[in-house]
């Protein structure tokens, strides 16, 4: 029997309200992130914040990696001092998807970071963030609701592959983006104004500053979905001979 490619995702930690219970500290996660590892084929697990030292025997148990978008990076993490707008509030996320990515990236699991994501797995390689864009109106949407902008994806790279037409229109909510760019990482999409949209390493390792989840284009999704499906299964998991 095939089994489906077991994708964990990174959640949010924040205080919540539901039904007629008051704010409780509560594990999130938009919807639309499993349903787009659904519709891509995988099974979704939520990863929501834990002991940084158990991130490698959490990898160890999935076919696949997303880490998802949300608040600023905290800037500490590149030895930056905060910009007036960045809002990095999320330290227990911080810790705990760069333990992640790191265990992934030691596993060579196949891991896709959305937004933050990617801004974090830039980070972890040992690059740097733009705090503020200046043409920030280019990548945020309104208040309520994700903008679009086109991406110039970059021949010969994996992205170049995935999306091979010239330049394709995305769902984006940022202000952000990658300075320095990480050890072992090449860009993968530019927008207009220059700022970097997608990287990618080694295996299948990709980062891309757009939201995939908030559109209905499923090929980055399916990609990831193809690589963990051919992940090899751990030793131990293996049928044995008799």
């Amino acid at each position: 029997m095939t089994t489906k490619p077991v994708i964990g995702i990174s959640t949010y930690l924040t205080d919540a309200k539901w039904d007629h219970w008051t704010a409780q500290r509560a594990v999130l996660l938009p919807e639309r992130y499993p349903l787009l590892v659904r519709a891509a084929g995988g099974v979704a697990f939520m990863l929501p914040p834990d002991a940084p030292e158990l991130a490698p025997e959490v990898v160890a148990r999935l076919d696949g990696l997303v880490i998802a978008g949300g608040p600023d990076v905290n800037p500490a993490l590149y030895g930056a001092q905060p910009h007036p707008q960045t809002r990095a509030c999320a330290p227990e996320r911080d810790l705990w998807e760069a333990a992640l990515l790191r265990a992934a990236l030691a596993a060579r699991l196949p891991l896709l970071g959305v937004c933050r994501g990617m801004q974090l797995l830039n980070v972890v390689c040992g690059g740097s963030l733009i705090q503020h864009l200046d043409q920030v109106e280019l990548h945020l949407g309104k208040a309520d609701r994700y903008g679009e902008h086109a991406v110039r994806p970059v021949p010969g790279t994996l992205l170049g592959e995935l999306l091979p037409e010239e330049s394709t229109v995305v769902p984006a909510y940022h202000h952000q983006g990658v300075e320095r760019l990480g050890e072992g990482l090449t860009v993968g999409a530019l927008a207009e104004d220059g700022t970097i949209e997608a990287v990618e390493g080694t295996g299948f390792t990709l980062g891309v500053q757009w939201h995939p989840e908030q559109g209905a284009d499923l090929r980055v999704m399916q990609a990831l979905i193809r690589a963990a499906a051919a992940k090899p299964a751990p030793a131990e998991l293996l049928p044995t001979r008799g």
